[in-house]
């Protein structure tokens, strides 16, 4: 199951782009959002979230 990324609780940093290995993570507007096609459910992005915004 792919990570999900709260656009609430985003902050728009890029953390979890930097940190995708599959750069999976796309900007959608000012906010970042994972592509479930593309993510292998790694959690490098999860851990690179500053504000806990990726489930």
């Amino acid at each position: 199951m792919a990570h999900k990324i709260n656009k609430d609780e985003c902050v728009g940093c890029g953390s979890c782009k930097e940190a995708c290995p599959m750069d999976a993570i796309k900007a959608d507007g000012d906010k970042f959002a994972v592509d479930a096609d593309v993510c292998v459910d790694c959690g490098a992005c999860e851990g690179a979230c500053p504000t806990g915004a990726i489930k």
